[in-house]
């Protein structure tokens, strides 16, 4: 009798409605990776961006060891950190650390948020990203996403200031948050903020480049609107450095962490520094997002929009109201299924 692989992973091709662009680039669509335990014991995802620099094989060649290993899977979610250890690409240890999580509350009948201890979490908004483009452009996107009380502007070329006009007139009461992609130095981003100063956004993500924790700091210090570390977030020592450069606030992903225990280390560790929370997403589908709402009471802002982007998600997981408000689903672990299997 031939013994199904402990963890078997399948890439999916995420086809995107519209291309999704930011400072550095544009695409169409992404390569997500859908890890599974035998018999279906806990589902994970590994999805990260090309600009991470993380290679595909790389992350298999990870799986492909962790497969190989005879220690039973740990019971406690407590054990899971240390089982999967803190080598190798993020996303490939958070695609098993997600199916560790998603096993044991299986197991218990629980879902995510209970069986990691955190608040159970109320109803509450996601921004909705619009992506660079032209002013007009940005608008009419703007227009489209009118039942959406939260819009997260893609900024970082030629233009911004304009950009940003040309949204708040389409949509005049929208909570506005700015993301530049690390596209501007220091100076200018604090120049370019005070421009955009009259159009009352509520934070501005990742001005400055991932290496400036300085620069971070810099522009927190003469703004008051609150400065996210996004990019420049990649480990608890990224948070230490931020904390101490003064800016206030941090927005996690789990892909780019390595999955809920790290992620969880790192939020409690921020509270305690008196940091603001926003939690966030790659372009990936209802699973690893689904896996990431359970932490939403832990959170001030969300960002975790990225199933409204997809055009062939293939799962069933968080689903969003009128107001793009995200609500879990009642089954217990992540509380993801395929799609096919919800109908």
């Amino acid at each position: 009798m031939v013994r199904e692989p402990r963890v078997t992973w399948e890439a999916i091709t995420l086809r995107l409605h519209n291309p999704f662009r930011v400072s550095y680039g544009s695409s169409e669509t992404r390569e997500a990776y859908w890890l599974r335990l035998a018999d279906d014991e806990g589902w994970g995802e590994g999805t990260i961006p090309p600009y991470y620099g993380v290679d595909p094989a790389a992350m298999q060649q990870w799986w492909e060891k962790a497969a190989a290993r005879e220690e039973p899977f740990p019971d406690e979610p407590e054990a899971i950190a240390g089982w999967v250890g803190d080598d190798g690409p993020a996303p490939a240890r958070t695609a098993l650390d997600l199916a560790l999580h998603d096993r044991i509350g299986r197991q218990r009948g629980v879902p995510l948020y209970e069986l990691l201890g955190v608040r159970r979490p109320a109803a509450m908004a996601t921004a909705i990203t619009v992506s660079i483009d032209e002013p007009e452009a940005m608008a009419e996107e703007a227009r489209r996403l009118a039942r959406y009380p939260i819009l997260k502007i893609k900024l970082g070329g030629d233009g911004d200031v304009e950009r940003v006009a040309a949204v708040r007139a389409a949509r005049p009461h929208a909570r506005l948050y700015i993301d530049a992609n690390a596209a501007w130095a220091p100076e200018a981003a604090v120049r370019h903020l005070e421009a955009l100063a009259p159009y009352s956004l509520e934070l501005v993500e990742q001005p400055v480049a991932r290496d400036d924790f300085a620069g971070m700091g810099y522009v927190q210090a003469r703004l008051d609107v609150p400065v996210v570390a996004d990019e420049s977030v990649q480990s608890l020592a990224d948070v230490e450095r931020l904390a101490e450069a003064g800016v206030g606030a941090i927005n996690l992903k789990l892909m780019k962490l390595g999955g809920l225990a790290a992620t969880l280390l790192i939020l409690r560790y921020a509270r305690e520094a008196g940091m603001r929370i926003m939690l966030g997403c790659m372009v990936e589908t209802s699973l690893g997002v689904t896996a990431m709402a359970h932490l939403s009471g832990e959170a001030d802002w969300l960002d975790l929009d990225a199933p409204l982007l997809i055009a062939n998600d293939p799962f069933s997981g968080v689903e969003y109201d009128d107001e793009a408000k995200v609500h879990l689903p009642g089954r217990p672990g992540i509380g993801v299924v395929k799609k096919e299997d919800s109908e």
